[in-house]
């Protein structure tokens, strides 16, 4: 035997029925940082120079990232070749 229950109520509704928290407040603050995050940063995010300067001033963490970076985008310009194949040499 099989019941099927259908309830109708909001996505609020049944984070309190299940007594899960209302993060609304949070997710409004943390929405509200990040946009004022962004604007103060827009200068630097158009100024390549100062982007990289940036990297540099987080130690390795901002090498790590930029050699990832690097990497990703070595990888994705070799994409076109078989597996195990060397490039053709001109």
């Amino acid at each position: 035997m099989r019941f099927t229950i259908n309830i109708d109520c909001t996505p609020e509704e049944a984070r309190a029925f299940f007594g899960m928290p209302d993060v609304a407040p949070l997710n409004a603050m943390i929405v509200t940082e990040m946009s004022k995050r962004a604007k103060d940063q827009m200068d630097t995010l158009a100024d390549p120079e100062r982007f990289v300067a940036r990297w540099m001033e987080m130690s390795g963490k901002g090498m790590d990232a930029f050699s990832g970076m690097l990497n990703a985008a070595m990888a994705g310009s070799g994409a076109g070749l078989a597996s195990g194949a060397a490039p053709k040499k001109k």
